[in-house]
Formats: structure tokens, C-alpha cells, sequence
């Protein structure tokens, strides 16, 4: 019998033939692995103030949070959480999220819609299209990091409202946007710049305020930040800062904060705890990021092709997806988990290495992890 499912063997397939299938593979709580997979920048998911904070809040006030924010699932801590996070960087107002994903939907969907437009850097992460897609704005991609191409694209639009969509740190390769000339071309032409700060916020910045409040931009009037709690703060959860009026207008009318359930107690105290850290131990950040200029750099020295990072984010490109997967293997064997990125998660079709460094990585963990990645180098992934 035939299945209307039977397209979907021959999709799985191809992508076994181009080195693209994926696979779900559980981490034990144990692993002797060093982890330059995750994305706990500053070492604080397994920090007891952290988990103790996260063990407290469940026990006061259970598991979930019990429904939406705007019916039971909002708990003291979330509005603490929303007010220390525009405190420590520097905007009116934040509102929390149950993921960075959901936030970044919330807010570009809220702040857009059918008559606006929006503009694009070619190398945004999925959630931001996915939330430009969702828009029904008018959309146009403009080149990856280019200031020029931004500003000429919203001058040359048709509507009324505009928005300017960016990552600060780019996923992928680490590298940074052009926030300041961003910004410019944002005020020369009326349109609001929205940035998502996930891999800069804890990285950059005065005691890891982020790259938004690193390049000035905190606190103006037609900036909006997105974040999540789940990288540097080690928890789980989103959160968009900017405006009063514009956190506002998301609770009246963002559908993925409206209906979604509130962020778990547990994640919301985690995330609280994390972020009292960061203010107790302000050198965290720059330990992250020296740690990742060390890893550029000795890989670079040793022939490889890799990026230089802005943050804690480190690049090493790979021949193919097939050798990719197969160097990110044999690293993981001999102790060193890395994160393996091809087609279709990098926009530039190039696979590649993606490795994230940690603030409280030590000099071994550094040497092992040039020493496994270098040995394991697949022929042609030197330059």
C-alpha cells in the first residue's frame, strides 16, 4: 500500500547521500568529554548557585509555570528576571520569554506585519526568518554585514515602518555586525533596528552587557534587543529589551509570548541566579573570549582555515559535509565534543567545525583540544 508518507524516505535518502542526515545523540550528566559543543559560555549551567537557585524555585513553586503569562504563569521571578535584565543592560523594560526562538517571533512579528518592511542580513539565524516569514511584511536580504546595502535597501522601500534585522555575533563563523553603522542607517531612514544579542550577550561588553550596550546603542528609543537566557546564563528561556512602550505593545500583541506557557520557575530562577553571577564576577566575559582567541589562533598556527572571533564563537572550516561529520567523530572519540555545522544550517554552504569557548576552560583543556582537532584533520582542511 502506498503511503502519503513515502516522500519522506526519499527526502532522508538524499540526505544520506549528501553527508546531511542528522541524529539525535543524548549527553550523559557524567561525560568526561570536553564540551566545545554547548553554548554555556561562561561555565554557569552546573554552577550550584545556579542549579540551587533552579532546585529552590521549583520546589516553592512547581514544576511548570502552569499556563501563560497573561493567565497563571506568571511568577515573582519573572518580573524580577525582566527588571534586572534592563537594568544590568541598559534599556526601559524587558519581557521574558520561554525561548530565544519564541522572543525573536514575538518580537519581529509584533513590531512588523502586512504595510512595514523589513530588511535583512543574508546570515540571520533561523528563528529571525522564521519571524520574517511570519510577518507578512515586505522582506528584502541585503549582504552579510554590509552597512551600505542595508541603507540603500531602506531607503529605497515603499512603506511607512520599517525594521533592520540582525544577529550581533553571527552563529556560525562569531564574526560581528556593523551595530554603529547599522544604527545610522536606521535613524537616516526612520526605521527601527532589531538585533538579536544571543552570542553577545555575557560575551561582550562592560562586565558582558552585551554587543548592543558594547556599540553604545542601549537605551535609544528605536532600539529593540533580543537574547537568550539558555547561552551565557546557562538556563533556558528569551527575552526582548527596549522601549516600555514597545515590551507593551509585545504583551497586547506578540502571539508567542500570548500564548505560549510562561517559562518554567525552575529556568527563571536559574537564569536570575546566572545573571547575579555575572554582576559578582565581571572578568567571566573576557575569560570566554580570551579562551577563544587562543583557540583561533594556535589552530590557525597549525594550518588550519578559522575564523577570528568576536566573542566565544570559532570556526574552522572542513572540505565537505562528509569529512565534517567524519573529523567531528573522531574528535569526539578521542575526548573533545566540537559541533559539526553543513548545508543547510550555514548560509554560505560551507561546512564546518563550530567551536565554543568557555570561560572556565584551563590550559589543558585548551592544549587538548588543538591537539585532537589538529591530529584529526581531514586531507584539505589546511590552507
Amino acid at each position: 500500500m502506498t503511503s502519503v508518507f513515502d516522500w519522506l524516505d526519499t527526502r532522508a535518502d538524499e540526505r544520506r547521500r549528501a553527508g546531511l542526515a542528522r541524529q539525535l545523540r543524548p549527553r550523559r550528566p557524567d561525560s568526561d568529554l570536553l564540551d566545545l559543543a554547548g553554548n554555556d559560555y561562561l561555565g554557569l549551567s552546573r554552577d550550584k548557585r545556579v542549579t540551587g537557585a533552579a532546585a529552590a524555585a521549583t520546589l516553592r513553586w512547581g514544576a511548570g509555570s502552569t499556563g501563560s503569562r497573561l493567565v497563571t504563569g506568571t511568577i515573582e521571578a519573572h518580573t524580577e528576571l525582566e527588571h534586572e535584565l534592563a537594568a544590568f543592560c541598559g534599556t526601559q523594560a524587558a519581557l521574558v520569554f520561554s525561548s530565544g526562538f519564541t522572543a525573536n517571533l514575538g518580537a519581529i512579528t509584533a513590531l512588523s506585519g502586512k504595510g512595514s518592511a523589513i530588511v535583512t542580513d543574508a546570515y540571520l539565524h533561523a528563528s529571525l526568518i522564521d519571524g520574517c516569514r511570519l510577518s507578512r511584511a515586505d522582506v528584502a536580504v541585503v549582504a552579510h554585514a554590509d552597512p551600505a546595502a542595508a541603507a540603500h535597501a531602506l531607503r529605497t522601500r515603499r512603506t511607512e515602518r520599517a525594521l533592520l534585522v540582525t544577529d550581533s555575533v553571527f552563529s556560525v563563523d562569531g564574526d560581528l555586525a556593523p551595530l554603529p553603522a547599522l544604527f545610522e542607517a536606521c535613524r537616516a531612514t526612520g526605521a527601527a533596528l532589531v538585533v538579536d544579542d544571543a552570542h553577545g550577550f555575557g560575551v561582550l561588553g562592560e562586565g558582558g552587557r552585551g554587543a548592543v550596550a558594547d556599540a553604545g546603542l542601549s537605551g535609544e528609543p528605536d532600539v529593540v534587543t533580543t537574547l537568550t537566557l539558555s547561552k551565557a546564563l546557562g538556563a533556558q528561556g528569551g527575552a526582548v529589551l527596549g522601549p516600555r512602550r514597545v515590551i507593551k505593545h509585545l504583551v497586547d500583541s506578540a502571539r508567542s509570548f500570548i500564548f505560549d506557557t510562561g517559562l518554567a520557575p525552575a529556568s527563571t530562577a536559574a537564569a536570575l541566579a546566572a545573571l547575579t553571577v555575572l554582576r559578582e564576577e565581571p572578568d567571566l566575559p573576557r575569560r570566554a573570549r580570551a579562551a577563544a582567541v587562543s583557540l583561533a589562533e594556535r589552530l590557525r598556527a597549525a594550518g588550519l582555515t578559522v575564523t577570528d572571533p568576536a566573542a566565544a564563537v570559532v570556526s574552522v572550516l572542513a572540505p565537505s559535509p562528509e569529512q565534517a561529520v567524519r573529523w567531528a567523530e573522531d574528535c569526539r572519540a578521542a575526548g573533545v565534543w566540537v559541533g559539526c555545522f553543513r548545508p543547510p544550517s550555514v548560509p554560505d554552504q560551507v561546512s564546518r567545525l563550530r567551536l565554543t569557548a568557555r570561560a572556565d576552560l584551563t590550559p589543558a583543556d585548551l592544549d587538548l583540544a588543538v591537539k585532537v582537532i589538529t591530529h584529526h584533520a581531514p586531507p584539505g582542511a589546511a590552507s
